[in-house]
């Protein structure tokens, strides 16, 4: 489930290895890429931490929703 924090989406995503979470990295860098929009994010070892809002308007926008929908499709 996503929360919104500090005017941004955020979701933590533990897997069951690095392999696995950098394999889901690299699917979601592809569609932030077809998106035009691009989320901040870490990776330590399985987890993978996410935030996405609006650079532009500093807030959480329709952008932000629709690409955490696309995220959450490959989960």
């Amino acid at each position: 489930m996503w929360s919104e924090t500090d005017n941004k989406l955020y979701k933590s995503i533990t897997f069951k290895d690095f392999s696995s979470a950098f394999a889901f990295i690299t699917r979601v860098a592809l569609i932030a890429e077809t998106h035009n929009h691009h989320p901040k994010w870490t990776n330590e070892y399985n987890k993978v931490e996410i935030w996405l809002f609006t650079h532009e308007e500093n807030k959480i926008t329709e952008k932000d929703w629709n690409l955490a929908a696309k995220i959450d499709e490959l989960l």
